[in-house]
């Protein structure tokens, strides 16, 4: 396990230098750490470096308090580059990832070489349903929206075939600190990158499963439309997270943009 202080707090990473002259900065959603990507670094390793990291309050780096919102989950990202001294990347973000990716990208466009938004949009969800998913959370914890979420994470066959699998990511948002879990859900309750989409000027790729109830195909769409030149790819099947119940599909399609 790797630790780095970076921007205030201590940050849990993994970078697996390839020799390339190309990284891949891959960014969690909510609830979970850097375990979701383990069906497809391998998938990479041939194409680039990889650097693996838990955002604030999630997996085992350090709660810290994001004063600006999603910029300082950003400039976490930031910060592990600088001190890592990689100079350029390819974020590739699921869903507040995604966000995060956006906002990295549009505020340090010298350090992203091309961009892949998954399963994310400009705005994701409501203040209504924001305020009550923390006020459930605050109340009875994290497990009592746990179950709900994981029929989000996972499409229907993935369930269906790999239930034990399901069980084993519901532990990891379960386990999810609190505190780093309600600062998230604000933070995207009150972020909207609308109009910095527009201004991206690297090349995207905006990728969602066909069956994501978080956010949506349209939802994923809207944003592809915002982005000038950027490519969409629905994967069928899938859910919120097809880095784990699609990744040979998912990686091959961030493979083959990225050449």
């Amino acid at each position: 396990m790797d630790f780095i202080h970076a921007n205030g707090h201590i940050i849990h990473y993994r970078h697996l230098d390839n020799h390339s002259d190309r990284t891949f900065l891959f960014l969690n959603s909510l609830g979970t750490d850097f375990r979701i990507w383990d069906e497809i670094v391998n998938r990479f390793a041939d194409h680039g470096n990889i650097l693996l990291y838990d955002k604030r309050g999630h997996g085992l780096s350090e709660f810290s308090i994001a004063k600006t919102g999603l910029d300082d989950y950003a400039e976490d990202a930031k910060a592990l580059l600088s001190a890592l001294k990689i100079e350029k990347c390819i974020p590739v973000g699921i869903s507040l990832g995604g966000m995060i990716a956006q906002i990295l990208a549009y505020n340090h466009p010298e350090l992203t070489e091309k961009i892949i938004l998954c399963d994310t949009s400009y705005k994701i969800g409501n203040t209504e349903m924001w305020n009550e998913r923390i006020e459930q959370i605050r109340t009875h914890g994290i497990q009592v929206v746990s179950d709900g979420l994981m029929k989000r994470w996972f499409a229907p066959f993935f369930h269906a075939k790999y239930p034990e699998k399901v069980s084993g990511y519901k532990n990891m948002l379960d386990r999810c600190n609190p505190e780093g879990y309600i600062q998230a859900c604000e933070s995207i309750r009150d972020a909207n990158t609308q109009e910095l989409a527009k201004s991206l000027k690297m090349p995207a790729l905006c990728i969602v499963g066909s069956e994501d109830l978080s956010t949506t195909p349209d939802s994923v769409r809207a944003l592809s439309q915002l982005i000038p030149g950027s490519k969409l790819e629905i994967i069928k099947g899938s859910g919120h997270i097809p880095s784990v119940d699609n990744p040979e599909i998912f990686s091959n399609l961030i493979i083959d943009f990225i050449k």
